[in-house]
């Protein structure tokens, strides 16, 4: 019995040991990890700041990206979405810190393959906002160049076309089921392309048969005049081949004969 309580003892003995061995890594995890957020807070109000100058929240403001911004919360905006983003990738990255200062080897192998995705988020998040505000600039220069009712629908297609193509461009980067977004970005591509082409086709086929009955009336016009020229000026060659073989002789032949008789119209003396 005495055995049993002192083998007890020193087993609660060696646990308490590695307990207090343990406290200096588990306080220097937490200090990493509390270094992590204060400089993920410090790069999210510096990314705040910086996209509010450089003007990201007014342009983006009418595009599709905006409006969906607003609607996913209150006084919500671009450049502190972004903010947001910014500081959980930062503080992800010292939380992966602190637990890798733990020496816990699962967990360590787990958050190692996060990190190795982070690039990956960044690339997508960067692709979502250049794409919103290419989306932006498409609807703003649709809206001055046309007008009417062509101006509104370009104005309303050109950027959710842009969002498209940039949805698939993420999903592609974020490597989520690639084979299905290839098939699907082609199938749709094809789509557009075939919708375009019909649209053309049926809409714009009495334009184009007046565009070729314009031409071939024109041609007919104007073939009857360049042929017309085309006499005359042979009429005018063959005139000045004519007095340019006359010869000398004969010129001053007709000249003696006509001043011997008087000229045409007279008359013989009496």
């Amino acid at each position: 019995m005495a055995l049993a309580q002192g083998g007890l003892g020193q087993s609660l003995l060696a646990g308490l040991q590695a307990v207090i061995q343990y406290i200096p890594t588990l306080i220097g995890a937490l200090i990493v990890l509390l270094v992590g957020y204060l400089v993920a807070k410090v790069v999210q109000k510096l990314v705040e700041k910086g996209l509010h100058k450089v003007g990201v929240d007014r342009r983006m403001r009418d595009t599709p990206v905006g409006r969906w911004i607003d609607q996913a919360g209150p006084g919500a905006s671009p450049s502190r979405a972004m903010g947001k983003v910014a500081f959980w990738l930062i503080f992800l990255v010292g939380l992966v810190s602190a637990i890798g200062a733990l020496g816990i080897a699962a967990i360590t192998a787990f958050m190692n393959q996060v990190l190795a995705y982070v690039p990956n988020i960044i690339a997508a998040i960067a692709i979502f906002v250049i794409a919103g505000m290419v989306a932006g600039a498409v609807g703003r220069l649709a809206g001055r160049t046309m007008t009417g009712t062509t101006g509104r629908i370009a104005a309303t297609v050109g950027p959710v076309l842009v969002m498209g193509i940039a949805v698939f461009m993420i999903l592609t980067q974020l490597g989520i089921a690639p084979a299905i977004v290839q098939i699907t970005y082609t199938a749709l591509m094809g789509a557009i392309a075939l919708g375009l082409a019909l649209a053309f086709g049926l809409g714009g086929r009495e334009i184009a048969a007046e565009m070729l009955r314009a031409g071939y009336n024109r041609t007919q016009e104007e073939q009857p005049a360049g042929a017309g020229r085309e006499e005359m000026a042979s009429r005018a060659a063959a005139e000045d081949k004519g007095w340019s073989t006359t010869s000398p002789g004969q010129g001053t032949t007709e000249a003696q004969s006509t001043s011997a008789g008087g000229g045409p119209g007279s008359r013989p003396p009496a």
